[in-house]
């Protein structure tokens, strides 16, 4: 039966399968065996992938529920933005003021009161709540996932309401939104990086002057937002085209003598990401990061070796003897960046390939895969030795399998069949 298919499909996370099945004919308002909405189970899931696939197929955000809310109100309760974001499109430009004005009392609700607090009025329990952070893997930000009786949720409420307000016509203030974002203290989390998109797509003259008279708060977490704000500017800037750019050149202005002062490593490590993003030619930049390569914070040395700009597509000398002494960094990630920026770097010289030969054996397996990926690049056939210590992989987990199957394009360029243990060369991925 289609419907039983449909929930299926559902339950399990494949998007795919829902679109099949809706294509097919199958009811995109079916029921599981308790009567929940195959919609309802998406959302109780925080699947994005699934809740869009049902809402493009006609499933209806504002279907009554027996106990008095709709798809689109538990999306709210959910507290995740891609999950409220999935439901709105089949609705938003419908929505009748009453209805928007539910949305935002309802996730402000959430936000004012707290998880915990909420879940305990809707449940009654008394023990204490289960906490795991969580990655929305769609869009790469965090949240608290908060268990409590028999309810699940998110702790991204001003996430979703910052995202409301902004869909619905509401422009709120830095300060207002910065008040948001400290509450979860924490780049990543959904609170924080929400508030920093919203402010950053404004591109406009006040947001950028408001933010960067943050730069000399006393307080380094403002100075980390206002950071976090200015770089989001010129990303949101370069993905809508905007030619001339009016934020990009200013970058070196502020972030260069702020990285100089900058005492916090969180705001430093930020600053330091907003010059890579910047893309600016200035020489300066060099001189910044090879300041910064021997920071105690793994996430200043990390982001400081991307600031080592390429001199026209090749690293100096002193910038290729910092990124040496970083690939044998005591942190994983700081000897996986190096390793990457070596890996993609234009220069076949020998010395290198022998830094990218010397992590082969590295205990991160990340380091040595990008060890193999460079080396194979480079036609250095080291990269057969390090093939075979990769160790196994997870395939799901990559989006894009160029680079772990380097060693495998370096066998199909030099006609070799065999690997150095004697295994038939594997098929690539798709």
């Amino acid at each position: 039966m289609a419907e039983v298919a449909l929930i299926d499909a559902v339950r399990g996370g494949d998007a795919d399968a829902v679109r099949r099945l809706l294509e097919a004919g199958a009811d995109p308002e079916s029921t599981d065996e308790w009567g929940n909405p195959a919609l309802c189970l998406a959302i109780a899931a925080f699947d994005e992938q699934v809740t869009s696939a049902l809402t493009e197929g006609g499933a209806d955000a504002e279907r009554p529920l027996p106990d008095g809310t709709t798809p689109l109100l538990r999306a709210v309760d959910c507290g995740t933005v891609s999950v409220v974001l999935a439901v709105l499109p089949g609705v938003g430009e419908h929505l009748s003021e009453t209805a928007r004005a539910e949305l935002l009392k309802r996730a402000q609700h959430w936000h004012e009161t707290g998880v915990v607090r909420e879940l305990r009025r809707r449940t009654g329990a008394l023990g204490p709540a289960g906490r795991t952070r969580v990655r929305d893997r769609d869009w790469w930000t965090d949240y608290d996932e908060i268990t409590l009786g028999d309810l699940t949720v998110r702790d991204g409420h001003a996430a979703v309401l910052t995202n409301l307000e902004q869909l619905f016509g509401q422009r709120r203030t830095i300060d207002e939104l910065l008040a948001r974002a400290l509450a979860h203290p924490d780049p990543d989390h959904a609170d924080w990086s929400e508030a920093v998109s919203v402010l950053a797509g404004r591109s406009d003259e006040e947001t950028w002057a408001a933010a960067a008279g943050m730069r000399s708060h006393p307080e380094p977490l403002h100075r980390m937002f206002a950071a976090d704000i200015l770089r989001g500017i010129v990303v949101t800037e370069d993905l809508a085209f905007a030619l001339p750019a009016v934020f990009r050149p200013r970058i070196p202005e502020i972030f260069l003598p702020w990285a100089l002062e900058e005492t916090d490593p969180a705001a430093l490590h930020l600053v330091l990401r907003g010059l890579t993003e910047s893309e600016s030619s200035d020489p300066r930049f060099e001189a910044v990061g090879l300041s910064c390569v021997t920071h105690p914070d793994p996430r200043v040395r990390c982001s400081a070796a991307s600031v080592l700009r390429p001199n026209e597509g090749l690293f100096s000398p002193a910038a290729l003897r910092a990124l040496f002494v970083l690939t044998r960094d005591a942190d994983n990630d700081v000897r996986a960046h190096a390793c990457s920026l070596l890996a993609e770097h234009p220069g076949r010289t020998q010395d290198i390939a022998d830094a990218l030969a010397e992590r082969l054996g590295d205990e991160d397996q990340m380091v040595r895969i990008w060890a193999v990926y460079g080396l194979a690049e480079r036609d250095d056939p080291r990269c057969l030795e390090g093939n075979e210590q990769e160790g196994p992989l997870d395939w799901r987990s990559w989006p894009s399998t160029y680079l772990v199957d380097a060693s495998w394009r370096y066998r199909w360029r030099t006609g070799s069949a065999e690997s150095s243990a004697g295994q038939t060369v594997p098929k690539a991925r798709p």
